[in-house]
């Protein structure tokens, strides 16, 4: 959605939140101010002159002046940075909903860089790269030492240009050279869509890119021709993105009319308000519940808010990130912006979503204490103080140090990987009663490095113990017991952790068969917050009273 201001000069207005920004054209400020800013400016441009000039070492002038730039905003609140042009990129594919690649999500698994999934109709995808390929060159570069998003920025390219990736395929002898032609690949916010029963559907939205409310639309539509009655909207781990995306997302669920959002910032045109302006595609009677943890930022806290606060859905899981500030991205050149906080959010209740003491409040005039009680809607309370603290809290199950371990090794996924060809499909690995005595036998020929909790602080202990009476009978005996009792605990932990372990072990296979759909659909009947959902949506006593139950206290 762009909005225009000051049209004399013809400039441009994007909302944007998080891994996106909002670009708004600077009011006018008063003669005092332009006085302060021109004398320290002069003051600043002194002490740089001097320092380029005068000192004892010559100084790289470019990184100098990134490297004071950065130290300036590093008493600012965490949004406010300098950008240089490669570091612009997620910025790009959020407001333009695309990018030029070949259609392949990466990973690292056991240090080597994988292929977790080839995107449906991408160049990669027709190819015939797999998931579990692991890639060892791009063109002509050894990819060992490179991080994620430095194999990244290598793959993808402008249009039209080609790609050469060495992959190493298990079961093949030889390397496979595949030469890509990158292609505009579309950034693909929902992953997946279906009816998890005949009443629920359930929806994962991973970002808020351009493309999120078009593909939100049509995902809710396919629902609805199915006969949704209940919706889940899955918003964990989501990071944001475009305000634009979120305000039209809402519009597809509140009613028309209501105050979504306002911002509040220094300059007049920071002061804004969004209002539903269309009629909702779900109808009030379909039930919403919406998942959040500590990974939902920004854009997803605006719409798990605003939902919240309007009653118009529960909100499950735990306690978001608390990002509620908004962004202004000045250019200064060709290659370089400057993202800078010039507003704060507020959702209906009134609620700021940005956590306190985000910035040094020393340089900061008239700092504002915020209120930490609101009234939703309907008048039941809801917290402030930052983040969106859900209606019903669901804890994590602890994982236990062996499965830690499987993950942090990737030995679920290489475990998988090195079984796939035994089986014809998913259902196969579902069927077969000694997948697990399988995976129990390949952990026995890897090298594990699990402690049970405390054992660690054990060793310490016994090595500053023995050094005060290393042949004291009663403390060898004491600590011979404690080992004793770790080395039994070590060998009862697969059992202990047998319902985790089976979790990571289907959900890698279901991955390499179907895709992250495919892994997806497996981990909905796992998963504890999806089942606490679907439990209060099918029980319409128990969806209703969430929102009276806390009105009467």
């Amino acid at each position: 959605m762009m909005h225009f201001f000051n049209n004399k000069r013809k400039k441009i207005l994007i909302s944007v939140l998080l891994a996106g920004f909002i670009f708004i054209i600077i009011g006018a400020s008063n003669s005092d101010t332009y006085r302060s800013i021109a004398r320290s400016q002069r003051i600043i441009n002194e002490v740089y002159k001097h320092l380029i000039v005068n000192y004892a070492d010559e100084l790289d002038t470019d990184e100098f002046t990134k490297i004071s730039i950065n130290n300036m905003l590093s008493d600012l609140d965490p949004y406010t940075v300098y950008l240089e042009s490669e570091e612009r990129d997620n910025l790009d594919m959020l407001t333009h909903g695309k990018y030029g690649g070949v259609g392949i999500q990466l990973g690292k698994r056991d240090d080597h860089l994988t292929v977790i999934s080839p995107m449906e109709d991408s160049p990669a995808k027709n190819a015939g790269i797999l998931s579990g390929d692991i890639i060892s060159k791009i063109d002509d570069e050894d990819v060992k030492d490179l991080s994620l998003n430095e194999a990244a920025k290598l793959i993808r390219g402008q249009k039209g240009t080609t790609v050469v990736l060495t992959i190493i395929r298990l079961g093949e002898d030889e390397s496979i050279e595949f030469h890509l032609t990158r292609s505009d690949i579309q950034v693909q916010d929902i992953p997946f869509a279906e009816m998890i029963d005949d009443e629920t559907g359930y929806i994962v939205l991973t970002r808020f890119s351009k493309n999120a409310p078009k593909e939100m639309e049509k995902a809710l539509r396919s629902l609805l021709g199915q006969d949704m009655d209940n919706l889940i909207l899955d918003l964990r781990n989501n990071p944001g993105g475009l305000l634009a995306a979120a305000i039209d997302i809402l519009e597809l669920f509140v009613p028309k009319g209501e105050k979504l959002l306002w911002t509040k910032g220094r300059n007049k045109e920071s002061n804004r308000q969004f209002i539903s302006l269309k009629n909702p595609l779900l109808d009030e009677k379909i039930k919403i519940a919406v998942l959040i943890n500590e990974g939902s930022a920004s854009a997803s806290e605006i719409v798990s808010g605003v939902i919240q606060d309007l009653d118009r859905g529960i909100v499950i899981g735990h306690k978001s990130f608390g990002k509620g500030l908004v962004q202004s991205v000045y250019g200064i050149d060709q290659k370089r912006s400057l993202k800078v906080t010039t507003a704060k959010y507020y959702i209906p209740s009134g609620r700021l979503i940005q956590k306190p003491d985000y910035l040094n409040n020393q340089i900061v005039k008239n700092v504002a204490i915020e209120d930490s009680s609101f009234k939703t809607k309907g008048g039941r309370s809801v917290k402030g103080g930052g983040g969106i603290v859900p209606d019903f809290i669901v804890e994590n199950i602890p994982v236990g140090p062996l499965t830690r371990e499987c993950w942090r090794k990737s030995y679920f996924f290489s475990f998988a990987r090195e079984n796939k060809n035994g089986f014809e499909s998913f259902e196969d690995v579902l069927n077969n009663d000694g997948i697990m005595d399988a995976f129990s036998n390949y952990l026995s020929n890897q090298e594990l490095d699990v402690k049970i909790d405390g054992q660690s602080q054990f060793e310490e202990s016994k090595e500053k113990l023995q050094s005060y009476d290393e042949k004291n009978a009663k403390l060898n005996y004491a600590l011979k017991v404690i080992e004793e009792f770790i080395e039994d605990t070590e060998e009862s932990l697969f059992q202990d952790e047998l319902k985790n372990l089976k979790k990571g072990v289907y959900a890698n296979f279901a991955q390499l068969f179907d895709g992250n759909k495919g892994r997806i659909r497996y981990n909905v009947d796992q998963d504890e917050v999806i089942i606490k959902a679907r439990q209060l949506l099918h029980d319409p006593m128990a969806y209703t009273e969430t929102f009276i139950a806390v009105t009467n206290n």
